[in-house]
């Protein structure tokens, strides 16, 4: 498999929509296949940030979002783009700030990965946050329409399973994150 180029169908305030034209590898040699490929990019930012936040109680700090994508709220870890020039943490403590009201004293990066490889070439930065406080909730995107949940650990599936059958959509990724930071940060 070969990129061979792309082609911009359009472009928004952060993301512009792409053909990728790439070769198949698995045609002969003699007679290369080329095909496009749809897909998202993200723009006028310098990438995107999660956050797992740990209270000294025993609780992880969740966020509840209503998401126009899928017409719905959406039960999710505190996340943002990274602000031209600004680094990966820098962006993480802001967000949690704007999103949850809490600030990190402790924070750490877990891992970085493909979100929706399939769809995007966004690559998401983890970090965790232990030692958290509330101070105040930040100034908030006129765009987010958010709910700060903390959540026992020991009671995290039971509470997501009762979000999810009043009708709230559960990010899939906060399961396994909140168990590598668990795993990686205490």
């Amino acid at each position: 498999m070969k990129i061979i180029g792309k082609k911009i169908l359009w472009t928004g305030k952060f993301l512009r929509s792409v053909i990728i034209r790439y070769s198949d590898s698995r045609a002969p040699a003699e007679k290369p296949v080329l095909r496009g490929w749809e897909a998202v990019e993200r723009i006028n930012c310098d990438g995107v940030v999660a956050i797992v936040p740990f209270t000294s109680d025993g609780s992880v700090v969740l966020i509840r979002q209503f998401r126009p994508p899928i017409n719905g709220y959406v039960v999710e870890l505190p996340a943002g783009l990274c602000d031209v020039g600004e680094q990966p943490e820098a962006a993480a403590r802001r967000e949690l700030m704007e999103e949850t009201g809490y600030s990190a004293n402790e924070i750490r990066f877990l891992t970085r990965g493909p979100i929706s490889s399939g769809l995007s070439s966004e690559m998401l930065d983890v970090f965790a946050a232990t030692d958290i406080e509330f101070v105040a909730i930040g100034k908030r995107d006129e765009t987010e329409n958010i709910d700060v949940l903390k959540v026992p650990l020991e009671k995290l599936v039971s509470e997501l399973a009762v979000f999810q059958k009043a009708g709230n959509h559960i990010d899939l990724k906060l399961y396994g994150l909140i168990m590598m930071a668990k795993i990686l940060s205490f």
